[in-house]
């Protein structure tokens, strides 16, 4: 597993991170365990969570996860969108249900629908992301995790506009001078990178965000990067596009060198292109399935798919604006 400095928390970590967002949902917490274990096993050292996943139990899983491994994994969460107020309830309803859930999607969806946060208006500064609910958030995040110090602290889903006092970056900054935390940043929307860096630069040392093959390449940046969402909502759009053109499929094929129309050939070289195209970054995939984590780690150590894989970044980005406006 290729390494990577994380930022400036003097740390070195792996390239590929795993994201706990599938854990404690439709994972119990041994089953959890294992999927972490799985993850470690397999050379990942990174793994970022948030309050809110897994029912608002992903943080204290992932600490009895760091217990076994202290020193070994280096850790985000975030701050900004609370944990589920509803949590016990949610949680009795997740160990009664449990089995009707997997067979039932409209019982997880239910769940789901319970154990989301409330929305704020985007065009009114989030009252959540103040001082003293960051320093309530901080500490909750710690006990949870069992850690005295947490390696990427972001703010989660924030927008320009909630960041009206510098007295949170005044925070922030002390909390790295006292070792809670060894850097911090945001992890938003793609859309609103851009204007937290231009109007807020000084909370922007880690920027997380989602990149895939259909986004530009990024120039190199003054803050540490992070990306998600490799495949997600734009693997599922391509697959829809390519079964749509199956003669422009034949095109790309040929001119790549590998057969988009394979499900699996079209992720395998998204994925790929999205850790050579970001080389200073960390890459994070989320999964339940422990023969994908396997995978995909194979495919960030391996390079048979460079050249294919570059190829395809190059194809979509020539390409794909033409037929999407048409």
């Amino acid at each position: 597993m290729q390494s990577i400095p994380l930022g400036s928390t003097g740390r070195i970590t792996s390239r590929l991170g795993f994201g706990c967002s599938s854990i404690m949902g439709a994972l119990n917490r041994r089953q959890s365990l294992t999927l972490l274990e799985t993850a470690f096993d397999a050379g990942i050292r990174h793994f970022d969570t948030a309050p809110m996943y897994g029912y608002g139990d992903a943080e204290s899983c992932l600490g009895d996860f760091l217990a076994r491994h202290p020193d070994q994994v280096t850790i985000t969460t975030k701050f900004g969108i609370p944990a589920a107020k509803n949590r016990p309830l949610i949680r009795i309803a997740r160990t009664a249900l449990g089995p009707l859930v997997q067979r039932f999607p409209a019982l997880k969806k239910g769940l789901q629908r319970t154990a989301q946060p409330v929305i704020t208006d985007p065009q009114t500064p989030n009252p959540i992301f103040s001082v003293n609910q960051a320093r309530a958030s901080l500490e909750t995040s710690l006990t949870a995790l069992k850690t005295e110090r947490i390696d990427v602290w972001l703010l989660h889903e924030v927008n320009a506009i909630d960041l009206t006092h510098d007295s949170l970056l005044r925070f922030l900054e002390d909390a790295v001078r006292e070792g809670k935390i060894g850097t911090f940043g945001v992890g938003s929307e793609r859309t609103s990178i851009p204007g937290l860096i231009a109007k807020h630069p000084g909370y922007c040392r880690v920027a997380q965000y989602e990149w895939s093959v259909l986004n530009p390449s990024i120039p190199e940046t003054p803050y540490f990067r992070i990306h998600h969402r490799a495949l997600s909502k734009h693997f599922h759009a391509l697959i829809a596009l390519l079964q749509a053109q199956p003669e422009q499929c034949k095109r790309w094929s040929a001119e790549i060198g590998a057969d988009l129309a394979s499900p699996s050939t079209l992720a395998n070289l998204m994925l790929k292109a999205s850790f050579l195209l970001n080389s200073a970054s960390i890459l994070l995939f989320s999964s339940k399935n422990s023969e994908h984590i396997h995978a995909n780690v194979a495919i960030g150590d391996s390079d048979a798919l460079d050249a294919s894989a570059r190829q395809l970044y190059k194809i979509f980005q020539r390409d794909l604006p033409n037929l999407t406006d048409g």
